[in-house]
């Protein structure tokens, strides 16, 4: 089923304003969930929108709260997100970074207290888009157990790092996870199996079935023990540069709020040099030969402006039941 970009977007515009948000905030948010559908994410997209109006009824997301600075370190500003909506939060602390950057050549802005980004890569494109390099983490509730441990410790604490170029940005959008949990459950109401392993069942066995590992709370990191090393060193991070909660003490929740998140941007040689730099590396890249012929090597983000082309032209894939159950809130 696919429906037009602007039925999304005033859907969910209609649910936000019923919920008392303002009328500037409520279509900022609507743009955001509907872009990310838009840009091929559904995770974090209309499958991810029932869940945040949840928090707003819980109490977890604050329709009303505005970041306020904490204290200001020259080129690193510290914010508290009074557990507003985690999207503007973070769109606020990623233009405060590009202001620095802008100003100084490199700008960095720690927040605590906020809440879910929704898609990260939504920031590092904000930064490519004001042609910055963007670089942007947060950390999550344990769902990650460490290596050699079978009882999650560590989130999966996304990370972005995008590039600004002419020809489409360069943004990696990844969590530390092999899949992230928004995938996860999107294989598993699918009943499709992952491509790869993505975590252990409940016998520690690695396993393809996305259902049995949501179960057994084992997600496989990437890079299996370099990945456990990272997460831990974003969280340690992120919480430093805050002064906000770690993955522990989100953890003890009843929910996933409340969580930590630091925004870089630098002011790059937009020159003609750095954009033949940036050339050569991509055509280098895909100089290798193919696995598979009908598998193209692309580069982090490539696909993201074709899927955007597409759905807008021919309508938004969404989940039926997710979408019935949307125009029902």
């Amino acid at each position: 089923m696919r429906i037009p970009f602007e039925t999304l977007q005033a859907e969910f515009e209609r649910i936000l304003l019923d919920l008392n948000f303002t009328a500037h905030k409520a279509a900022q948010i609507a743009t955001i969930f509907a872009e990310n559908s838009r840009d091929g994410v559904y995770t974090h997209g209309l499958n991810r929108f029932p869940v945040f109006v949840q928090y707003v009824k819980e109490g977890l997301v604050n329709p009303d709260a505005e970041p306020t600075p904490q204290e200001g370190l020259g080129l690193l500003e510290r914010y508290d997100g009074n557990l507003g909506p985690g999207m503007l939060n973070a769109r606020f602390c990623m233009d405060r970074a590009i202001a620095l950057a802008n100003e100084h050549g490199m700008g960095c802005v720690a927040i605590r207290n906020t809440n879910h980004w929704m898609r990260g890569g939504t920031y590092g494109w904000q930064a490519t888009d004001a042609g910055c390099i963007g670089i942007c983490f947060t950390n999550t509730i344990a769902n990650v157990p460490p290596w050699g441990g079978v009882d999650p410790r560590l989130g999966n604490n996304p990370l972005i790092i995008a590039v600004p170029r002419k020809e489409g940005h360069v943004v990696l959008d990844m969590a530390v996870s092999q899949y992230s949990f928004g995938k996860l459950q999107q294989y598993r109401d699918a009943g499709d199996e992952l491509p790869l392993p993505g975590g252990y069942n409940k016998a520690g066995e690695l396993t393809t079935n996305a259902g049995e590992i949501m179960e057994s709370w084992r997600l496989l990191p990437i890079g299996f023990w370099k990945g456990s090393g990272l997460s831990l060193m974003l969280d340690l991070l992120v919480t430093i540069l805050s002064q906000g909660r770690s993955t522990a003490e989100i953890t003890k929740g009843k929910a996933e709020y409340g969580v930590s998140q630091v925004f870089i941007a630098i002011k790059p040689n937009n020159g003609t040099q750095s954009a033949d730099l940036i050339e050569q590396i991509i055509a280098y890249t895909k100089t290798s030969g193919l696995e598979n012929p009908d598998n193209a090597i692309r580069y982090p983000g490539e696909s993201t402006l074709k899927t955007r082309e597409r759905n807008l032209k021919e309508g938004i894939p969404v989940d039926e039941k997710i979408w019935e159950k949307v125009k029902t809130l």
